[in-house]
C-alpha cells in the first residue's frame, strides 16, 4: 500500500489534520481556526490575526462559482479567463467575440459593465451552532427537525441582513456539526478590465487540462464600482517583487466547492455506485452532443463553447474522482479507519448511546436515495426554462411567511436571484432549442417513454419538436415582461399562455415533491446522522480540524514543489521558452494555436520567466482564481487547475503527486507590458 494511502484514509475518516498524527500538508481550513501550530512547527511561520484578517478581506468569491482577489486600492479584482469566461461571453457578440480576441481597456470609461456579475467579500463570522440546533426538540422526526433548522436558518439570516446590511449565510459545517453565519459585502457593479485570449488562457485545451506541465496566462481582470466609482478596498493584496522559489511556504486563499472527506464508507459507495456514473454519463452524452451542435458552424461554436467546457471540465474532474472510489486500496483503507472510530465510540457506554448509531443511519439514508436518486436529480440546464421555473416558484413562495419558504427564495437571496432572474444577458434560441432537447430526449431515455412525468413534458410531441415550441413561442426573452410577471405574482402566473411558464407549473408538483422527499428523507437524516459523527471526532480527536468544503473561504498551504511521474522529475516552474517549444512540437493540433501577436513579439519576451507553477496546498474545484501568496501575504501566483493526479482530492488528501497548479506573477505582468501593452495596469498592480 503506497504512502498516499495511508494518509488519506486517516485524514478523511479521522479529520485530525493538526495534530501529531498529520503527516502532510493537508486541509482546507477555517480562517477562524488555522493550524497554527503546525504551521509554527514545521516551518516556523504563526499566522496572525492581522496576517489573516488582511488576506480574507482580500480574499473575494465569484457567486457564479470560483474565488478573486483585490490587487489594486482602486478595486481591481484578478481571477481567472475560465471564471470570467461567462462574462466574456455575456459581452461578446457575433461580430465581436471577446473569447477569440481578448480584451483591454486603456481608460476607466471603457471597462465594460457585465450585465449579471456578483462578488462577495466575507467580512465577519458568527457561531451560531446553539440556535440552529437549539431549534430541534427532543422526540421530533429527522424531518422535522430538518425543517426546524431550515427556518431558523432563514430566520437568522433575516436578522443579520436587518442588522448589518450585509449579505447573511449559514453554513452548515463537518456536515451538521457546527453552524456559522457568513456575513459578506456584496458587490453588483462589475466591469471587465482586461483578458487574453482563450487560446492563450487555455493553451493545450482539453488535451492538457488537469496535467503538468502547463502553459497557461489563465488570468482575468474586473473592477468593482460602488456609487459609480471604483471601489476603495480596506484591504487587497500587494504584489510580490520576486515571486516564489522552489520549496517555498505558499498560501491559498480561495472558496474550494464541495469535498466529501467525511463521508462514510456507505456514502462513498453510493457515490461510487450511482451518483458517478449517473453524473459521468450525462456529461459524456451531452459532450458528444455539443461537438456536433458547436460542428455546424461558427456561430453556433461560439454560444456554445461555455457549455463545451464546462462539460468537458466536469467528466475530466468526475472521472478522477470516481477512480479513487473504485480503488480497493483506498476504500480498504477508509473502511478500517472507519472502524477504528467506531471501536473507539463503542468502546465508551456513553459515547455509543449518544452516537453508536449514526453510521447505520448514514447507509439507511443512502440506500432510500437510491431508490429515486434519478428522479430526484431530473431537470432541463436551459435558461429560458429557469427563469420560468423561478417565476412560478417565486410568485408562490412570496405568498409563505419567509422562515417557510424555500431556502433560494428567502428574503436574504432575494437580491442575488433578481440580479440574475433579471439579467439582460444574451440568450440563443439555438443553443437553447438543443440544451431543451437534450433534457427531454434523456428523461424518456431515463424513464420510458410511457412515463407519466416524460409525456406530460414532453406534451405528445418529440423532444425536438417540443423544444423548438417552446422555445420559438415564449417571450420570457423580454427583461420586462420577466419584471411583470415576478410583480404579478400567482395571478400573472395563472393567467400567462406563455408556453415556457405553463410548463414550469405543469411539471413544478412534481419537481417539489422530489425535492421534499429528499429534504425529509435523506438531507433530514444525514445532517441527524453526521452531526453525532461530527461530535465523536470532537470527543474523540479534539477540534483541531478542518471541515469539508463548502464553498466558502478556506486557506490551504505548502511548498512550491515538483514531482515524480513516470520515473521522471517534474520541476515546478515552466516557462514562456517552454510554451513556445510545445506550440512548435503540436503545431496544427487543436488547442496548441498561440495566437499571432504572441509570434510576433517573441523577441521581446524575457523567456526564462516563470510562467506556470506547482505547489502541494489541497485545492478542488471552487479555487480556481485563487491567490497564492506568501508569507508577507503578498500575492506570488494565481490558481487555476491541478494536476490529474489532485482530481481524488474530493475524497482524500495526498501530495505525493497532487498539486495546485498556478501562473506565475512575473509572467503576468511580463506579459501584460510585452505582449498587451497594457503598461498602466501593470503599473497600477505594482504600485504599492
Amino acid at each position: 500500500m503506497t504512502r498516499w494511502v495511508r494518509r488519506t484514509a486517516l485524514a478523511a475518516v479521522f479529520g485530525v489534520a493538526a495534530s501529531s498524527l498529520v503527516m502532510a500538508d493537508e486541509g482546507m481550513w477555517l480562517f477562524t481556526k488555522p493550524p497554527a501550530k503546525y504551521l509554527k512547527e514545521k516551518y516556523g511561520f504563526e499566522p496572525t490575526p492581522q496576517w489573516l484578517e488582511h488576506v480574507q478581506k482580500s480574499s473575494v468569491r465569484f457567486n457564479g462559482g470560483g474565488s478573486a482577489s483585490f490587487v489594486s486600492a482602486d478595486g481591481l479584482v484578478m481571477t481567472n479567463h475560465h471564471v470570467g469566461s461567462d462574462d466574456l461571453e455575456k459581452l461578446s457578440t457575433p461580430e465581436k467575440n471577446l473569447l477569440k480576441t481578448g480584451f483591454y481597456a486603456r481608460t476607466r470609461e471603457e471597462e465594460a459593465k457585465c450585465p449579471d456579475l456578483e462578488i462577495n467579500v466575507l467580512w465577519t463570522i458568527e457561531d451560531v451552532t446553539d440556535r440552529i440546533k437549539g431549534a430541534v426538540t427532543k422526540g421530533m422526526s429527522t424531518a422535522d427537525a430538518n425543517t426546524s433548522r431550515r427556518k431558523m436558518t432563514t430566520t437568522i439570516e433575516k436578522e443579520c441582513e436587518d442588522a448589518t446590511k450585509l449579505d447573511c449565510q449559514v453554513v452548515t459545517l463537518y456536515k451538521g456539526g457546527r453552524y456559522h453565519l457568513y456575513q459578506y459585502k456584496r458587490f453588483t457593479d462589475i466591469r471587465l478590465v482586461m483578458a487574453p485570449e482563450q487560446d492563450i488562457a487555455f493553451f493545450g485545451g482539453d488535451n492538457d487540462n488537469f496535467e503538468y506541465p502547463r502553459f497557461d496566462l489563465d488570468m482575468c481582470f474586473f473592477r468593482v464600482y460602488e456609487d459609480g466609482k471604483p471601489y476603495k478596498p480596506e484591504h487587497y493584496l500587494k504584489w510580490s517583487q520576486n515571486g516564489s522559489a522552489d520549496g517555498e511556504l505558499v498560501f491559498v486563499a480561495g472558496h474550494p466547492g464541495r469535498t466529501q472527506r467525511l463521508n462514510t464508507v456507505e456514502h462513498l459507495k453510493f457515490m461510487r455506485d450511482v451518483e458517478m456514473p449517473v453524473s459521468m454519463q450525462r456529461l459524456w452524452r451531452r459532450e458528444v452532443q455539443l461537438q456536433t451542435f458547436s460542428g455546424r458552424n461558427a456561430e453556433f461554436a461560439r454560444i456554445a463553447e461555455g457549455d463545451l467546457f464546462g462539460v468537458q471540465n466536469g467528466r475530466k474532474a468526475r472521472t478522477g474522482i470516481l477512480a479513487g472510489l473504485q480503488d480497493p486500496a483506498v476504500m480498504k483503507k477508509k473502511m478500517e479507519d472507519e472502524k477504528k472510530l467506531r471501536a473507539a465510540v463503542s468502546a465508551n457506554p456513553d459515547y455509543k448511546g449518544q452516537w453508536g448509531d449514526a453510521w447505520d443511519q448514514v447507509a439507511q439514508a443512502q440506500a432510500k436515495y437510491r431508490e429515486f436518486y434519478p428522479r430526484h436529480r431530473s431537470g432541463m440546464r436551459s435558461d429560458l426554462f429557469g427563469i420560468a421555473v423561478d417565476l412560478v416558484r417565486l410568485a408562490e413562495e412570496k405568498q409563505k411567511p419567509n422562515a417557510e419558504r424555500l431556502r433560494e427564495y428567502s428574503d436574504a437571496r432575494l437580491d442575488s436571484l433578481y440580479l440574475e432572474l433579471f439579467s439582460p444577458k444574451p440568450i440563443y434560441d439555438d443553443l437553447e432549442i438543443d440544451r431543451i432537447a437534450s433534457g427531454l430526449s434523456y428523461m424518456v431515455e431515463t424513464f420510458g417513454g410511457d412515463d407519466a412525468y416524460a409525456q406530460k413534458a414532453l406534451g405528445g410531441m418529440s423532444p425536438r419538436a417540443r423544444a423548438e415550441l417552446l422555445v420559438r413561442g415564449t417571450k420570457l426573452k423580454d427583461v420586462e415582461l420577466r419584471k411583470q410577471l415576478s410583480e404579478g405574482g400567482t395571478v400573472a402566473i395563472a393567467a400567462s399562455d406563455d408556453p415556457m411558464i405553463r410548463l414550469a407549473v405543469e411539471l413544478d408538483p412534481e419537481s417539489r415533491a422530489w425535492r421534499k422527499k429528499y429534504e425529509d428523507e435523506i438531507e433530514g437524516a444525514e445532517k441527524y446522522a453526521y452531526a453525532k459523527i461530527a461530535a465523536a471526532q470532537f470527543a474523540i480527536n479534539g477540534e483541531d480540524m478542518y471541515p469539508d468544503a463548502t464553498f466558502t473561504l478556506r486557506l490551504a498551504f505548502g511548498p512550491v514543489k515538483g514531482f515524480v511521474e513516470g520515473g521522471r522529475q517534474v520541476p515546478p516552474f515552466t516557462t514562456f521558452e517552454g510554451m513556445y517549444k510545445r506550440a512548435t512540437e503540436r503545431k496544427g493540433q487543436t488547442g496548441f494555436d498561440l495566437p499571432q501577436r504572441w509570434w510576433d513579439r517573441k523577441d521581446k519576451l524575457k523567456l526564462d520567466t516563470p510562467y506556470n507553477f506547482v505547489c502541494t496546498a489541497d485545492i478542488i474545484g471552487g479555487n480556481s482564481g485563487s491567490p497564492v501568496v506568501n508569507k508577507k501575504g503578498e500575492v506570488v501566483g494565481l490558481i487555476f487547475d491541478g494536476n490529474i493526479q489532485s482530481l481524488v482530492l474530493d475524497i482524500a488528501y495526498t501530495e505525493e503527486q497532487a498539486r495546485a497548479v498556478a501562473v506565475d506573477t512575473r509572467a503576468i505582468i511580463e506579459a501584460m507590458k510585452k505582449i498587451y501593452d497594457a503598461e498602466p495596469l501593470a503599473e497600477e498592480i505594482l504600485r504599492r
